[in-house]
């Protein structure tokens, strides 16, 4: 699960009570009568009360006959996006953790990680996948911020607000934020027209600045 936090874009982990003694993505077992995804929610919501998941989409099975010692373990993964105005109320074990500056991971949860990163920054080029992470209005400033913490790289406000309204993927609310205590011209706020996935634009991709 991924959430630009603090100005980077961060997983959620638990920190294992067991041998491997490292922290984990959360998970678990899938019970008779149920679909993957409702699995995944009810875990989230059981060990991490986690229940603000914007958008849910499978991104691959680990079926490698070693990847947990002494049994054989399948597992199909998810990334799970969730908003950056969201504050789950997390217990003890678990904490945000940067993706780029992960810990000891259990298994192969590190390179889970960031197959979900890969996954989510490719998608930012040809999808409005951005309406996950942003709140339901933001200046375009604030969806700067989220996208380029997300790509992790520097992104122009103005390009990324010509191609999303190019791409009819946001709309303007018609609403101001009110300035700050430094004052300046209020922001105009924007909301994603569609908060389901959607191909954008296929051939699309977000690059950094040429001077990077």
């Amino acid at each position: 699960m991924l959430q630009v936090r603090d100005g980077k874009l961060q997983v959620l982990l638990w920190e294992r009570a067991r041998k491997p003694f490292a922290w984990a993505l959360p998970g678990g077992e899938l019970e008779r009568g149920e679909t993957l995804e409702a699995s995944i929610r009810r875990h989230l919501a059981q060990k991490v009360d986690v229940r603000e998941l914007a958008h849910l989409e499978q991104l691959d099975t680990r079926s490698e006959p070693d990847r947990v010692p002494g049994e054989r373990q399948l597992a199909t993964t998810y990334l799970g996006l969730v908003p950056i105005d969201a504050d789950p109320d997390l217990p003890s074990d678990t904490a945000w953790h940067p993706v780029d500056e992960l810990p000891k991971t259990a298994f192969d949860h590190g390179e889970i990680v960031l197959a979900a990163r890969d996954r989510l920054r490719a998608k930012l080029s040809y999808t409005n996948i951005g309406f996950a992470l942003a709140p339901a209005t933001f200046s375009i400033s604030q969806l700067r911020t989220i996208y380029a913490a997300a790509l992790g790289h520097e992104v122009s406000a103005t390009n990324l607000q010509r191609v999303l309204l190019r791409r009819d993927v946001l709309r303007p609310t018609g609403a101001l934020r009110a300035s700050g205590r430094s004052g300046g011209r209020p922001a105009s706020l924007f909301r994603f027209n569609d908060r389901e996935l959607a191909v954008t634009d296929e051939f699309a991709v977000l690059r950094p600045p040429r001077d990077l």
